[in-house]
């Protein structure tokens, strides 16, 4: 049985109750939506190492990548209900359940490495976390950065909106994302991540969007040859555990799975500053991608795309939580309705 979202506070009581055995156990089950190598992967690693390290080798984590454990959005359900220990998942894929955290998927609000810290190591991220235990039944632990979502194509150097036109692009089942390339004008075509590849293989899209990292990790260089150098979304993926397996947990374990999990983001956070450049570099040389500049800064791209905030004020919490996120990065509030 799939649990619905108006199922799932009634999951915490009773995965708190009925979990308390698996709460305890020595090995927990880590999922990722990614393959090894990815940002997901080094996030997993790295918790996985801080856990068994604070708790002395006591309590151990296996990552189970690539959907192995079904997907992304499972991930968030059987979290909730306490048949998953652990999920690392893309925040477009927490969203249907938990509605403002889509404030950080909203087009050109993040638009840098250091704007996704800011948001989400501040009261911004406080708040989501917050509001993800209360709506989905997860708590976040940590976040994994990995980098600015670029489109990808198999047919053409794409630098502006109007040049998408005859392409069919695969974006996430996510309502911000979809709504943001039809306001460039044109209707993309929501995939699950397991379908992503073979579709692109196949030519039932002609392209997608996701960071650098992720183009790497997931070998879209076999199927793709065209990279523009946008930013409309910075992705995110957050780290999820059940509330009812966290509130079951002693207040010392509590304390070790929080600080792995923070520590475990600032290791993220490090990994992209180090690593993207060379992988970009690498995408070029050695896999033969053509990488294109958005024409005039994305200013086109950004005008475009922005006009769609106010569609989704209501559910991220209302104007002011997207206002707050601008005041937090420094910048003008967002357009009235």
């Amino acid at each position: 049985m799939k649990l619905t979202k108006l199922m799932l506070p009634a999951a915490i009581s009773i995965a708190g109750l009925a979990l308390s055995g698996n709460a305890l156990a020595q090995n927990w089950k880590l999922a990722t939506g990614d393959a090894a190598g990815g940002t997901q992967y080094e996030l997993a690693t790295k918790f996985a190492e801080l856990i068994e390290e604070k708790t002395g080798g006591d309590t151990t984590a296996d990552i189970f990548p690539n959907g192995q454990l079904g997907s992304e959005q499972d991930t968030v359900n059987n979290a909730s209900m306490g048949l998953l220990d652990l999920s690392i998942l893309a925040i477009n894929n927490i969203t249907p359940f938990s509605p403002t955290v889509g404030v950080l998927t909203l087009p050109y609000v993040i638009q840098n490495a250091e704007d996704a810290k800011k948001l989400t190591q501040g009261d911004i991220g406080k708040q989501l976390t917050e509001n993800t235990i209360r709506d989905a039944g997860v708590r976040i632990l940590g976040w994994a950065y990995s980098g600015c979502r670029r489109l990808t194509n198999s047919s053409k150097a794409v630098e502006k909106p109007s040049d998408l036109d005859g392409l069919v692009i695969r974006v996430p089942k996510n309502e911000i994302m979809i709504a943001s390339y039809q306001a460039w004008g044109v209707n993309p075509n929501p995939l699950a991540w397991s379908e992503t590849f073979t579709a692109l293989q196949q030519g039932v899209v002609d392209g997608q969007d996701n960071p650098y990292i992720t183009i790497d990790a997931m070998k879209f260089y076999e199927v793709q040859d065209h990279v523009t150098d946008s930013c409309y979304v910075f992705s995110l993926e957050p780290l999820i555990m059940g509330e009812g397996q966290f509130q079951s947990l002693d207040p010392e374990m509590q304390e070790a799975v929080l600080a792995a999990g923070q520590e475990a983001t600032e290791h993220s956070y490090d990994y992209l500053i180090e690593t993207e450049d060379s992988i970009k570099k690498k995408l070029v040389d050695e896999h033969g991608m053509t990488i294109t500049q958005p024409a005039n800064d994305e200013k086109e791209w950004i005008e475009q795309a922005t006009q769609i905030w106010p569609q989704f004020y209501d559910s991220i919490g209302g104007k002011e939580k997207l206002d707050e996120a601008l005041q937090a990065l420094g910048r003008e509030p967002a357009p009235a309705e």
